[in-house]
């Protein structure tokens, strides 16, 4: 493999770069050298990437010197770019992460993001309501992938949704790997200060919502923290926008660009949850959350691993292992799709990925039924997909349908 550019650019949007298929095959594990500068492993297959994400001698702290470097910076400007936080949820280990993670895991359990349902359905419905009234074509990532979870996460933590503009902005900076280092940590900074001043304005004013509850809680325990909160707040609202937005936009450019697998999933909307299963299989939009450093020896697929390096498991490339599903480079929403690892694995599996099945299966459900004929107005190769960023997407997903149909 190339050494001076992992993670590869995917050659056509719709699969991972091919030369993961050939290291799953031929090599299980990998040494390679990433974009930041530093040398990493490359884990491929579907047993070993669930091996690294479950074991308790692998760290997620990204301050550690040997973590893998997604985006081009030296270790002083990484140091730098999150100088005046206190390490996220995604960074922690035990103790702190089991700590941290109990405080919040209750807002995320199927039965209470189930109650949820109505309230997202009446989003999405506000959000088809206005680019139905749009004269197409219409950019569907813009009027209805972003705005839906933006506005799901925001009435949920309790964050104004007119700030959204700003904080997507800076989220989408803060991920792009073609970014510089110092506008990274620009984007960062807006961000957290932002959240720091709702977090404010909730401890002297609380209301319904999960950051007012996370305060009420820690006042009845050991007492306020409010950095704590803050740095809950951030990895909750950037996580719970941007990867179900991009997830969106692909999810709908594939069924679009699928059309036997549209048909069956509008013939029978029993298929959504499957199908919602089977488009996070086929993409798998994350790669950097699922890096690690090891804190110990240790061995994976016959490779010896030395504490203190660096370990990237490749859930794009494991969710392609044919060893788990058949025929994984076809798209299948009639595949049992369930032992995909797109919300990666082990104590770090994604906090929100009940959220996120909602949001996907509600908003499939009434576009499809909303806008039968809805169609690309453009070719896959005028899309532009967001290749330098550490969750894959589309910048923009250009739409058009018959004007005279029912809505």
């Amino acid at each position: 493999m190339d050494r001076a550019t992992f993670p590869l650019p995917r050659t056509c949007p719709f699969h991972p770069p091919a030369e993961y298929g050939r290291l799953r095959a031929e090599e299980r594990v990998s040494r390679v050298r990433m974009v930041g500068g530093n040398q990493a492993w490359v884990v491929a297959r579907h047993r070993d990437v669930r091996r690294v994400l479950s074991d308790r001698r692998m760290s997620a702290d990204r301050r550690r010197d040997g973590f893998p470097r997604f985006a081009p910076a030296t270790r002083q400007e990484l140091q730098e770019s999150f100088r005046e936080f206190r390490p996220p949820l995604n960074w922690m280990d035990p103790p702190e992460h089991t700590a941290a993670r109990r405080a919040v895991v209750g807002e995320f359990t199927v039965a209470r993001v189930a109650r949820m349902e109505p309230r997202i359905a009446a989003i999405v419905d506000r959000c088809l309501d206005a680019m139905l009234a749009t004269p197409p074509p219409v950019d569907l990532h813009r009027m209805l992938s972003l705005p839906v979870p933006s506005r799901v996460i925001c009435e949920l933590l309790g964050v104004p949704y007119d700030a959204h503009g700003q904080f997507e902005a800076r989220a989408t900076a803060m991920l792009s790997r073609g970014t510089p280092a110092d506008e990274r940590t620009r984007a960062a900074h807006g961000i957290r200060r932002f959240l720091d001043a709702v977090v404010s304005t909730k401890e002297r004013e609380p209301g319904e919502d999960l950051l007012s509850r996370l305060i009420a809680a820690q006042r009845a325990g050991a007492g306020l923290d409010h950095e704590a909160v803050v740095s809950m707040a951030f990895v909750l609202l950037v996580a719970g926008h941007v990867t179900t937005s991009n997830m969106i936009s692909l999810g709908v450019l594939a069924l679009l660009e699928h059309p036997r697998q549209l048909a069956l999933l509008v013939a029978d909307p029993g298929r959504v949850p499957g199908a919602v299963e089977e488009l996070l299989r086929y993409f798998t939009i994350v790669e950097a959350a699922t890096a690690r450093t090891a804190v110990e020896d240790l061995e994976v697929g016959g490779v010896a691993i030395r504490a203190g390096e660096g370990v990237v498991a490749l859930c794009p490339a494991a969710n392609r292992d044919p060893a788990v599903f058949d025929r994984p480079d076809e798209l299948d929403i009639e595949r049992d799709a369930r032992e995909h690892l797109a919300f990666g694995f082990g104590r770090h599996t994604c906090l929100g990925q009940n959220l996120a099945r909602l949001e996907l299966r509600v908003v499939f459900e009434r576009l499809f039924r909303r806008v039968p004929g809805l169609r690309l107005a453009s070719t896959v190769d005028e899309l532009s997909f967001k290749e330098d960023a550490n969750i894959y997407g589309v910048h923009a997903l250009p739409v058009t349908w018959a004007v005279n149909q029912p809505g």
